[in-house]
């Protein structure tokens, strides 16, 4: 298959300002992220309403905070923050896989909330092979300017699915035959995996890791030897080395 860059958003900074540019923008199924209201009824409940349907997040926010957003220009009391790329979904990645004649190597970010570190992971991801990454709609960074930027790029080349529960998620990439790979300080030493399986490797927020429920869905719990004082890496640091175990096992194929 051939690799295309997946769309930009129309505008560069990923903001749409006013009432009825973020209508038409909904209407026209633009991708969006989230929408910001102060206020409610009339137009901007329609906004509202088409934003949900549209899987967006709605936040009711201050005016203060649509000033400050909006740098100065009229908002009348909305704002929408667009993607500088399109989402996939879960079943475009798998199919990614199977075109390639590859198993699958998908990353699963449980909770990545700095857009700096999502933007790393998505670039060595797309580096290593990976086909495809996976993030919740909710307590994570989306795919924004800042993401974009610090991808390098890799965001308009690897498919980004935005799920709305990333348990549930996990349990559709195990019906469709994956490991389920979880990063944890309890778990075994990484270099004892075997990433040549179909494989899905999961990577925790910066301050908290993967989460309980998310935890008790890995078929498996890996960790990074740590010899210093400092207990933990970044998880833009750590997803690479993981990543990278399981690109260097694959020079070397099942069997």
């Amino acid at each position: 298959m051939d690799r295309k860059p997946l769309s930009k958003a129309s505008r560069e900074d990923g903001l749409i300002v006013g009432r009825n540019p973020v209508l038409e923008a909904l209407k026209a199924e633009k991708p969006i992220d989230a929408v910001y209201i102060c206020g409610e009824g009339g137009s901007l409940g329609l906004i509202a309403k088409l934003a949900r349907d549209c899987g967006a997040v709605v936040k009711q926010v201050s005016q203060q905070k649509l000033d400050a957003m909006s740098g100065g220009a009229s908002h009348q009391g909305v704002i929408a923050s667009g993607a500088c790329a399109e989402y996939s979904s879960v079943e475009k990645i798998l199919e990614s896989a199977r075109e390639k004649n590859e198993p699958p190597f998908v990353i699963v970010c449980d909770g990545i909330e700095d857009p700096h570190n999502l933007g790393a992971i998505i670039r060595t991801a797309e580096c290593a092979g990976a086909h495809g990454l996976i993030i919740p709609k909710r307590r994570s960074a989306s795919l924004n300017g800042t993401v974009f930027k610090t991808s390098a790029g890799a965001a308009s080349w690897l498919p980004v699915a935005r799920v709305a529960n990333i348990a549930s998620a996990i349990e559709e990439l195990k019906k469709a035959g994956l490991w389920i790979f979880g990063t944890d300080a309890s778990g075994r030493d990484y270099t004892e995996a075997d990433f040549r399986v179909p494989t899905a490797l999961v990577i925790g927020s910066e301050g908290f890791g993967i989460g309980r429920l998310v935890s008790e869905k890995c078929d498996f719990l890996l960790r990074l030897p740590l010899k210093g004082k400092i207990t933990s890496l970044n998880a833009s640091v750590a997803a690479g080395i993981f990543m990278y175990e399981v690109l260097r096992q694959r020079g070397n194929p099942v069997g």
